[in-house]
């Protein structure tokens, strides 16, 4: 949750390695592998008075947990972006965090889950409790921040929980007290999902990664009036993105820094790129004499 406080913006990604984005009938979400799109923005709110934050996206609709069933027959619930006349429970989502990840849960237990498999399900996004442990991970959420919350985030009152009955029934849902998901894990890659299905775990060799980049000044600080640039780097070392990014923002000196999920602080980036040509978002300091 402290994270979420200090987080204005944020990309959200699945553990298919897809964001999950706004679709543009300004109705419905799902989830894809290029996470330079607009609709792949999420703004926070902080719900005052209680652990949760809503989702904005960039149509100004929350991401919202239906009592739509998302096929007849079957557990989960579709997720919609709404605007309700006044913003009810089902806009609100419990970040719980998982090492260095997080699940997103309903005030009625269930969690913000990327499908995978064949159509319909592929790329589509419910609200479920994973029944088998070979889907278990898709409930768990990379947080990328895209932008820092400058000013402490103004206090949303909490709506009355009754109002959210038309979206969710809590009678079909477990409990939400004592969950043992409310306990903080360290995890390692769960080597046995990796055959969990075909279609989804087999993707092609990336041809290079994109890079996302600010330009901030000696403390990192950026302005709240600057995008998110970003271009394809096909190098395979921190000093050949280093040259690209001197190349890209005119300046000789530079510092390229990754910022810490957990804290929001930066941190030079000195040994190596992430593996699998990963995706990856990196702020460009300037040293205060340039």
């Amino acid at each position: 949750m402290e994270f979420f406080e200090k987080a204005e913006v944020v990309r959200l990604r699945s553990h298919h390695d897809k964001y999950l984005l706004a679709d543009d009938d300004k109705v419905g979400v799902y989830q894809d592998r290029n996470g330079t799109y607009k609709n792949a923005k999420w703004t926070v709110e902080i719900v005052a008075g209680a652990d949760l934050i809503r989702l904005k996206s960039c149509y100004d609709k929350y991401l919202t947990a239906s009592n739509m069933p998302f096929l007849l027959g079957a557990t989960g619930k579709k997720v919609l972006q709404t605007l309700p006349a006044r913003l009810n429970s089902s806009l609100g989502w419990e970040p719980i965090r998982e090492g260095v990840q997080v699940r997103l849960r309903t005030r009625y237990g269930q969690f913000l889950r990327a499908n995978g498999g064949l159509p319909p399900w592929r790329n589509s996004i419910t609200h479920d409790v994973p029944q088998r442990t070979s889907t278990s991970n898709w409930v768990l959420w990379d947080v990328d921040l895209v932008q820092l919350r400058l000013t402490p985030p103004a206090p949303i009152i909490t709506p009355n929980p009754l109002d959210a009955a038309m979206f969710e029934s809590p009678s079909h849902s477990p409990p939400y007290a004592d969950d043992a998901s409310l306990s903080f894990h360290l995890r390692s890659p769960d080597l046995s999902t990796q055959n969990e299905n075909l279609v989804e775990s087999v993707s092609p060799v990336k041809d290079g990664r994109i890079i996302f980049y600010n330009v901030g000044d000696e403390h990192g600080d950026i302005s709240k009036e600057t995008d998110e640039k970003f271009f394809k780097f096909q190098g395979s070392s921190v000093y050949d993105l280093k040259e690209k990014l001197k190349e890209k923002t005119g300046y000789d000196d530079i510092v390229v820094c990754c910022r810490n999920p957990l804290d929001a602080k930066l941190y030079p980036l000195r040994l190596q790129l992430p593996p699998n040509n990963t995706d990856m978002h990196v702020v460009v300091t300037i040293p205060s004499h340039i």
